[in-house]
């Protein structure tokens, strides 16, 4: 069983940048895919982006090109650097990961077998 744990939220002001850290505890991210959710108030949880095992990654449009996911070398610790950050970027962000080799959808949650708590972004303006 996996467990994971995501660390580096915080308030920002709009236009500066967080990097997001997922530590994997009884495995790693070797194998699988590790995807980010984000969550704001009274909205479903959305798609942000996705690493699979293979190195190949996927974005959200509304991300693409401020945001950057990957893997540390270790495989033990996810990432997720965001620049340029807007008041819409504002939302509680979760890590989550597939099972090994599990393929399949990587852009909704249904995708994703495990998951970290999830951590505060505030954007101020």
């Amino acid at each position: 069983q996996v467990q994971l744990q995501e660390s580096g939220g915080g308030l920002v002001q709009a236009g500066g940048s967080l990097r997001l850290s997922c530590a994997a505890s009884g495995g790693t991210f070797s194998s699988r895919a590790m995807g980010w959710f984000r969550q704001a108030p009274g909205k479903e949880r959305e798609f942000v982006a996705a690493v699979r095992s293979t190195g190949t990654t996927y974005y959200a449009d509304s991300v693409e090109g401020r945001f950057t996911i990957s893997i540390g070398n270790a495989k033990m610790t996810g990432y997720l650097e965001m620049n340029s950050l807007k008041p819409e970027d504002t939302a509680v962000y979760y890590c989550a990961a597939k099972r090994i080799l599990g393929g399949g959808d990587y852009f909704t949650s249904r995708g994703y077998d495990y998951w970290g708590q999830g951590t505060q972004v505030t954007v101020s303006s």
